[in-house]
């Protein structure tokens, strides 16, 4: 470290404070600094660090990837949790574990850890208070039943729906079904954002004086080829579908046109929470309400990294819409439809 401060012209002190984050230093100076780092082959000591302040700058991301398969939405969260750690001088590690009970605790108990972020949050997340009983800081992307006294970020599922809703209604379709994922029924029971657009979807359907009708399926293609058999048969007078199962809307769109129904002449497709590059692997491209993911991977690493840095003065909760991008899968209802009513 002394050789670092004798090439850079700083003080050993400023070399400490640039390397562990410790105290504000200028552009410039780390610029200095890191420069010699690099000319003198000196590497930071993780370990060595971790021990003199207590903190291993690492924080967890923790994914049940043992009862939820991983998208490309899911992925955009990861990179870009990972990315907005590193530029705030912490490392960030994914921790795929299941949602039980005890799980976090063996993640945090032994400080390997400053802090976790939770994802794929159920309304009663045994995960939370697990961590508020250890005193371990948390930010979730998602939210509880009762989220009141936590730190979260989240897709504005409740108003997502409804914009669902309001763009079909807007074309003239009145028969309506929304297809979500097996995981709310399953293994993550009362899981946070299936049960809050179901809960949304119905509501306002009624309030637009229409019949709500939903339909659950696995998240892969093969079941979403068999739920299109499924809907068709249950709801043949059907017109349009929202569907929010980024992996079963591709089986879904080929298990209509197996039965004979056009995208979207015949039938309109909306995928909800979904990202862009999925939609593109159907054809026609699905019109999409996309995840904000990066946004939310982002602003959740913030909010856990302003607890460990002491710059939280309040509970952070902010919901992001899902921003709608065109498609070629929704279109006017069938005009024999519309003659009929």
């Amino acid at each position: 470290m002394q050789d670092v401060a004798r090439h850079a012209n700083v003080s050993i002190a400023t070399v400490s404070f640039t390397i562990n984050n410790t105290k504000p230093v200028s552009a410039r100076t780390r610029e200095k600094v890191e420069a010699a780092m690099r000319e003198l082959g000196f590497r930071r000591n993780a370990v060595g660090r971790a021990l003199a302040s207590k903190r291993t700058r690492i924080i967890a991301l923790l994914f049940p990837a043992l009862q939820h398969s991983m998208s490309g939405t899911v992925i955009q969260f990861f990179t870009s949790a990972a990315a907005t750690a590193r530029e705030l001088g912490y490392n960030l590690v994914l921790w795929p574990i299941s949602n039980e009970a005890g799980q976090a605790t063996e993640l945090t108990a032994n400080g390997l850890v400053d802090g976790v972020l939770l994802m794929e949050v159920e309304l009663d997340d045994p995960r939370v208070q697990e961590l508020q009983e250890s005193g371990t800081p948390f930010a979730l992307i998602g939210r509880t039943r009762a989220p009141e006294e936590l730190t979260y970020v989240d897709i504005n599922f409740e108003e997502t729906l409804v914009a669902a809703v309001q763009h079909l209604t807007a074309l003239g379709h009145r028969n309506i079904a929304l297809l979500d994922d097996a995981i709310g029924s399953r293994s993550l029971a009362a899981f946070g954002p299936v049960s809050r657009s179901r809960d949304s979807f119905e509501a306002e359907m009624r309030r637009q004086d229409l019949v709500p009708t939903a339909f659950t399926c696995e998240a892969n293609p093969a079941a979403g080829k068999a739920a299109a058999a499924e809907i068709l048969a249950a709801y043949p007078g059907v017109t349009a579908l929202i569907v929010q199962n980024e992996q079963a809307a591709p089986g879904l769109a080929s298990g209509l046109r197996r039965a004979g129904r056009r995208i979207p002449q015949d039938l309109s497709v909306l995928s909800v929470a979904s990202s862009a590059e999925m939609a593109a692997m159907v054809d026609p491209e699905l019109t999409v309400l996309t995840s904000p993911g990066h946004e939310l991977g982002r602003m959740g690493v913030a909010a856990l990294i302003d607890q460990l840095e002491g710059r939280a003065t309040s509970l952070r909760q902010e919901l992001v819409m899902c921003r709608l991008e065109g498609g070629g899968s929704t279109g006017p209802v069938p005009a024999q439809e519309e003659a009929v009513e």
